[in-house]
């Protein structure tokens, strides 16, 4: 059975810091993801973890958050990890964790190119 456990959601004041981490069990993932979604908005993608072949993984982030979030992987500890930097009030949202086990063919930055979802951390970053 596949679980993604998310956790480091919590409360910040803008321009603070913050790292989630998702811990999976259960299987071993293609890719890896994050996305999150604001009160009365979609979700939306926020950043990627993608395995390219063999021990190769490389990081996609959503082109606005580039800079100030970043993503690694450990797959020894089968977890994902997303520091986020310089946060802003427009950050506040559910952000959930997203594991791919089949080989989709796309982006990996939509919500269908994930297998399984964790059940979401709340970030809220205060002005």
């Amino acid at each position: 059975q596949v679980q993604l456990v998310e956790s480091g959601g919590g409360l910040v004041q803008a321009g603070g810091s913050l790292r989630l981490s998702c811990a999976a069990s259960g299987g071993t993932f293609r890719n890896m993801g994050w996305f999150r979604q604001a009160p009365g908005k979609e979700r939306e993608f926020v950043a990627a973890v993608k395995w390219s072949g063999g021990t190769t993984y490389y990081a996609d982030f959503a082109d606005s958050l580039k800079g100030r979030f970043t993503a690694s992987r450990d797959n020894a500890k089968n977890t994902l990890y997303l520091q986020m930097n310089s946060l802003k009030p427009e950050d506040t949202a559910v952000y959930y964790c997203a594991a791919a086990r089949t080989f989709y063919s796309g982006t990996s930055r939509v919500a269908e190119e994930y297998d399984y979802w964790g059940q979401g951390t709340q970030v809220t970053v205060s002005s």
